[in-house]
């Protein structure tokens, strides 16, 4: 059984009168042809004096969000998706009857209203209402307008009610798909075409991660949720369509953080006959036409940092960045028990299945070059043990043509020189499962028809992954993931 607050249920008696008096508490449709900002825009710059020549109305809906109610006439706000706006209502305009309904009203109804746009004499765009209908009767009262929702747990579990009380989550919301969209038309505008490929999966391909499980019944198979969209995209290059790329959801099964969720939007693009650098151009203009076209702006303040996204970006291999730190060349390097004696040293612990050069390597970078990376960077010339999908570089085959982009010191994009020597993908899927033996249970299976797709020719290409999620958080300034998915996965109650 229920238990109702005294003011839910002074809500609920409310709603019962309006029934009785002929009244449907969660109304109709309502036409309207105005919204707020759109009026305060337009009328922002007339003078007090000058509405009295003037015969301009509006038809607008909204929740009431603000009231102060007087005698025979009062003021409420009401706010749509655009914004808020003042309403004036009084009894000689609307009549008795109607304004007797208004004084029932309370904050979180929704309502419309028709009436006579105005100013008032401290310059606030008003609409003077007319015509005033109820249509929905708030039963739960909304959170104190100045304290809102404080618990930000509750602000995320509740979504909706952070969108009805805080401006900046509902610029947020509205933000993020215009900033995919932009992506979209970049990338469209580049000769890529956008496609779909499947969530479900039976093979475990595609990324170092964790998978969530289920079952298909018809079948009676176990399946993956995707991990990523690499290997169904590549396929599509092999069958000629040469540029092409997914915006979808994708899931991987481990921890939460201020930077993780475990379903989130990734966006990839592989695009025949380029290569890193093309990636990385294409990135550098991707960002900037975002920074410019959506937000007008290319300095931001994320996680602290003040970052430019102005270019060029600085581009330094893995190896240079550590020993622009360190002062340890591990192009020096390529004896296996001199990088572990010099793990050693660095209090740097080693798993099993790391003990190789490029594994070392990467966990030196980890430790000490990561976090420094501050300012746009592009960081390529990574281990072929860590990049089993990339195509190794023709000087030096201990690496692979690969870039990870990093700003505020966090990675944004994953990008590669793709692979598509059919032989040498085999070998290294076939390591991957060695290294799952030794404990990393993040490691690939094997895709044999991915293997047999390459063996029919994948032109040259170069390939890239961004977080989507990560990227808007970078454009709207917020340090934590779960300001940008409007409903991000929380723990049960």
């Amino acid at each position: 059984m229920r238990e109702f607050t005294e003011q839910e249920l002074v809500r609920r008696e409310k709603c019962e009168n309006l029934r009785n008096s002929g009244i449907d508490p969660f109304g109709h449709r309502f036409e309207r042809d105005s919204f707020a900002k759109d009026i305060k825009e337009k009328y922002k710059d007339v003078e007090h004096d000058a509405f009295e020549n003037m015969t301009d109305t509006g038809v607008l809906a909204g929740r009431i969000m603000f009231i102060r109610k007087m005698g025979k006439a009062s003021f409420f706000t009401i706010s749509d998706k655009t914004g808020s706006i003042q309403v004036y209502i009084s009894i000689n305009d609307v009549g008795e009857e109607t304004y007797n309904l208004f004084k029932t009203a309370d904050i979180g109804d929704i309502v419309g209203v028709k009436g006579k746009i105005m100013k008032t004499r401290t310059g606030e765009v008003t609409i003077k209402c007319l015509e005033y209908t109820h249509l929905v009767k708030a039963l739960k009262p909304l959170p104190e307008k100045f304290h809102g929702l404080t618990d930000v747990e509750e602000r995320y579990r509740r979504r909706y009610v952070d969108l009805i009380m805080n401006e900046e989550s509902r610029n947020i919301a509205f933000t993020r798909p215009k900033i995919i969209r932009c992506i979209q038309s970049f990338m469209d505008n580049e000769g890529f075409v956008e496609v779909e490929t499947p969530v479900l999966t039976p093979v475990l391909t595609g990324a170092s991660a964790k998978p969530f499980i289920t079952h298909h019944n018809t079948q009676d198979m176990d399946m993956y949720l995707r991990i990523a969209l690499e290997l169904p995209l590549k396929r599509l290059l092999v069958g000629g369509m040469e540029a092409v790329y997914e915006i979808g959801r994708t899931f991987r099964n481990e921890g939460m953080d201020p930077k993780h969720n475990p379903e989130f939007t990734l966006m990839e693009a592989y695009l025949a006959y380029s290569d890193l650098e093309g990636m990385m151009d294409l990135t550098e203009r991707m960002y900037t036409k975002i920074a410019n076209e959506v937000m007008h702006k290319t300095e931001y303040n994320w996680c602290g940092y003040d970052i430019s996204l102005k270019g060029p970006w600085k581009r330094i291999s893995m190896v240079d960045s550590i020993k622009e730190v360190t002062g340890i060349d591990f192009n020096e390097i390529t004896d296996v028990n001199t990088a572990l004696d010099l793990a050693m040293k660095h209090d740097i612990h080693v798993e099993e299945h790391e003990k190789t050069v490029g594994h070392i390597i990467n966990l030196f970078f980890e430790k000490y070059v990561e976090e420094t990376l501050i300012q746009p960077t592009f960081l390529y010339g990574h281990p072929v043990e860590i990049s089993p999908l990339t195509k190794r570089n023709k000087d030096n085959p201990r690496f692979v043509d690969r870039f990870e982009l990093f700003i505020g010191g966090k990675e944004f994009a994953n990008a590669y020189t793709e692979l598509n020597d059919p032989m040498d993908q085999l070998e290294r899927f076939e390591d991957q499962l060695k290294e799952r033996e030794l404990g990393n249970d993040e490691a690939n299976d094997i895709d044999m028809d991915f293997i047999e797709a390459l063996e029919y020719g994948m032109p040259p290409a170069g390939g890239i992954g961004y977080g989507i999620d990560r990227l808007i958080m970078l454009f709207t300034e917020q340090d934590t993931i779960r300001e940008v998915i409007l409903f991000p996965t929380m723990k049960l109650k």
